[in-house]
């Protein structure tokens, strides 16, 4: 029998070992977009745990469609996984929260386990970034630095990760009596063109910006690169202040100030919530953001530039510059 099964080099039908077997092996994981680095550092964690305790990672992108994610909670559900980890934002859609939850609930029932990172309509184990208070946090890091006309890239609307972003920063703005009029914010995709997208339209609506703060740093990249392409120095004439602290802030010229979260750990926390059986739901753990200072933020300008627009082929403005700040 031995000889045989080396021989034809036996591979066991994982679908029937599951059948058979009382114990789940496998954990499903519902991310927006998996090639994005905010999801691969969450990943990153999700996996270190599973793999410790051999368990079989399934990964599914909706790439922000709540209809697909819908669609993945019951494909997850059908092939009896021991947890279910919704690693992307929560919507602000009722009808969609109603029908998750619902899914989630039947779930449950049948002995499944849930957790979700972000800021979810779903009473169960969650891992929370304080994108509230990271937002708080870049907006007094500009206003200390004397930014007075300050723009957002914000990512899609639809989004509580978005909205909690924006409240902090908004929270920040007043608490040092700037405003954020409604032609200062963009919303985007989380991605690279979208943040240069969202930066051209800002400059578009208000030559007298001085700072721009993008939701994610891949966003903050794209800002960093269109102003690049209008001879607009960072951090001289223009500071930019990212989210997240992806490996990559690092290496970017000028390297990215921004806020860090610990999506590594978020993803190592949730994943140890989910197959954490011996506790009682729900458990809700808040990972603090902190400001990563490097070089693409500084003092605001002394004197307001008159930028030319994309379609201008005026020359560089001839402000002085301010001095950035030592690193």
């Amino acid at each position: 029998m031995l000889e045989a099964v080396a021989e034809l080099r036996y591979v066991p039908n994982a679908h029937a070992q599951l059948l058979a077997r009382s114990h789940r092996t496998a954990v499903g994981v519902i991310v927006h977009d998996v090639s994005d680095p905010y999801f691969a550092e969450i990943t990153r964690g999700l996996q270190r745990v599973a793999t410790d305790q051999g368990r079989l990672l399934m990964i599914c992108s909706s790439y922000r469609d709540p209809e697909r994610e819908l669609e993945y909670v019951e494909l997850l559900r059908g092939h009896q996984v021991a947890a279910i980890i919704m690693a992307g934002s929560g919507y602000h859609d009722p009808t969609f929260t109603q029908l998750l939850n619902e899914k989630l609930t039947a779930y449950e029932a049948t002995g499944g386990r849930v957790a979700v990172i972000g800021r979810h309509e779903h009473s169960g184990d969650a891992v929370m970034p304080d994108n509230r208070a990271g937002g708080w946090l870049a907006g007094k890091e500009l206003c200390e630095l004397g930014h007075r006309a300050i723009g957002v890239v914000a990512g899609p609307q639809v989004l509580t990760t978005t909205t909690d972003g924006l409240a902090g920063l908004r929270d920040a703005l007043a608490e040092h009596g700037r405003d954020l009029p409604a032609h200062r914010v963009q919303y985007a995709e989380f991605d690279r063109d979208g943040g240069a997208a969202a930066t051209a339209a800002l400059l578009d609506a208000d030559s007298e910006l001085t700072a721009v703060v993008a939701l994610n740093d891949s966003m903050a990249i794209g800002a960093v690169a269109l102003l690049r392409s209008r001879s607009v120095a960072v951090p001289q004439q223009v500071s930019v202040v990212g989210f997240d602290d992806m490996p990559i802030a690092r290496d970017v010229t000028p390297a990215l100030t921004t806020v860090r979260l610990p999506l590594v750990d978020m993803g190592v926390r949730a994943m140890s919530l989910a197959l954490d059986a011996g506790a009682p739901a729900p458990r809700v753990e808040v990972l603090a953001a902190e400001m990563v200072r490097r070089d693409s933020a500084g003092p605001a300008p002394q004197v307001t530039p008159v930028r030319p627009r994309a379609a201008d082929t005026g020359s560089r403005s001839s402000r002085p510059a301010a001095r950035p700040p030592a690193t």
